[in-house]
């Protein structure tokens, strides 16, 4: 565990914190983590169950005088996304984070995800039922798994497993910002199979490799334009098909579903008497792809390196059919809006493009917060696909958390943030996931709100959580507990 972690305000809340970056926790593997969280309320006789899906409920009841209250549910994923620098040998599985205070207020891990998405908040809700200081009216603290790779535990959530008739989700990422609203999502998978030959006599082996993206989340980060390396890399490659003589034998872009690809690679074979020819088509298209995102992508790096040759090459006409069914592929923001401004409805994201045993394999995560417009995106992706004759898969879909500006939850907390920092908070809907769409399914009479800590990057080994946006998080969370609404 950090110890220098719990130095910071909320002492407890940061040590918590810390003990969760000690314990491998990444999204499909949180039996360690469980089975600590399940130890530690054994230790603190705080009142736990778990669901069939793993999801775990941990109780704590009101504060005398406190009884008559509205029961709050306060709520947090366990699980992180595990993304690692490419010079980093860290194992998500088995090693613990490395969490480090940084000189300019901003706590990070070295090398990788941090896991404050949602480590902090469910520190946050565990700090809470240790503090016997803060009055509040009847609590449960759910923690759900698996939500960064299909939102397994909300999926799984079923009626009567818990009281509360609020939830507060902290699995936000700005303070002083209220959410009412998420998108909904769908998983879009295709898959086209290849023949394979062997490599032509007289080639050499080249490997192209997009790497030094930001990334980032698939929702929030969709927005800032940054560079989808899987599509940098098909652009590469298109041109070397179109233009000179190449036979492609790998494609390895980019690792999970909700993360802007930071990387992508492509082994090839390249005629001898071509060579010149195709390394000075890449370098020129290189320089022009790093310039155009010079804003938003400076550390973007196009390299061509030699390679052994590979064995065996993709068919010439499957290469072609591979590489314009990638570029088709939407990717971005497809509409921002209507009624909230700034806000994207709906995007796109072409996370993963991998070649293996002759079947080329592509993911994506679609997000709207209208149905009816994930829908359509959904039949666009069924059109490409028949076009392609790939095959695809619509899977994994969610809906999204429609916004409620009457909420009661909303309007207690508006006016306890006015009271304690002067200013009001910002209301906002999130291109993201959030649990809290599902959750209305099985408890449809909730009333739900969303708020966290500053978080940037997330999803990405740029992540970080502002130190001073911790202590104002928590303390808003404390007043608004002491200020809920009585039944």
């Amino acid at each position: 565990m950090n110890t220098e972690l719990s130095k910071l305000y909320p002492h407890k809340m940061w040590e918590i914190f810390a003990n969760i970056c000690a314990i491998p926790h990444p999204s499909k593997y949180e039996e360690k983590i469980l089975e600590w969280l399940k130890n530690w309320a054994k230790e603190h006789n705080i009142a736990y169950a778990q669901d069939e899906t793993g999801n775990i409920i941990l109780r704590k009841p009101a504060t005398p005088g406190y009884e008559n209250r509205m029961p709050v549910v306060l709520q947090g994923h366990i699980d992180m996304v595990p993304q690692a620098n490419s010079d980093s040998n860290h194992n998500f599985v088995t090693d613990p984070i490395q969490p480090r205070i940084c000189d300019d207020g901003w706590v990070r891990a070295n090398g990788t995800t941090l896991g404050a998405d949602n480590g902090m908040g469910c520190a946050a809700a565990m700090a809470i039922l240790l503090d016997k200081t803060i009055e509040h009216g009847p609590i449960e603290v759910l923690v759900t798994v698996d939500e960064e790779t299909g939102m397994t535990g909300a999926f799984g959530l079923k009626p009567g497993f818990i009281k509360a008739d609020i939830l507060i989700n902290l699995d936000s990422e700005d303070e002083g910002e209220l959410y009412v609203g998420c998108a909904g999502g769908m998983d879009a998978n295709f898959e086209m199979d290849y023949n394979i030959k062997q490599t032509p006599a007289d080639t050499a082996g080249y490997e192209i490799a997009v790497t030094g993206l930001k990334g980032g989340h698939s929702g929030m980060d969709i927005v800032l334009g940054r560079a989808n390396a899987n599509k940098v890399l098909m652009r590469l490659l298109k041109k070397a098909l179109t233009n000179t003589e190449i036979y492609i034998a790998e494609i390895n872009g980019g690792s999970l579903r909700n993360a802007i690809p930071r990387e992508a690679f492509a082994t090839v074979a390249v005629p001898n008497n071509k060579t010149a020819e195709f390394e000075q088509l890449m370098n020129k298209l290189s320089a022009a792809i790093v310039k155009e995102f010079s804003g938003t992508e400076p550390d973007l790096k196009i390299a061509l390196k030699n390679v052994e040759t590979p064995k065996e090459v993709m068919g010439t006409k499957c290469q072609q059919k591979a590489v314009n069914l990638v570029l088709a592929i939407p990717n971005g923001v497809m509409r921002m809006s209507d009624s909230m401004p700034g806000l994207v409805e709906t995007s796109t994201n072409l996370a993963i493009v991998k070649t293996e045993k002759g079947v080329l394999s592509i993911a994506n995560l679609l997000r709207s917060s209208v149905e009816s417009a994930k829908e359509a995106v959904a039949d666009k992706m069924r059109a490409i696909a028949e076009l392609a004759e790939a095959k695809i898969e619509l899977t994994g879909g969610y809906p999204g958390w429609k916004p409620n500006l009457e909420s009661p939850i909303l309007k207690t907390m508006l006016k306890v943030y006015e009271n304690k920092y002067g200013k009001t908070p910002e209301i906002k809907a999130i291109h993201a996931g959030l649990e809290c769409g599902l959750f209305s399914m099985a408890y449809p009479h909730w009333d739900m709100i969303s708020c966290g800590p500053t978080i940037r990057n997330p999803h990405s080994p740029d992540e970080r959580v502002n130190i001073e946006s911790v202590g104002k998080f928590w303390d808003f969370l404390v007043e608004t507990l002491k200020n809920v609404p009585v039944k």
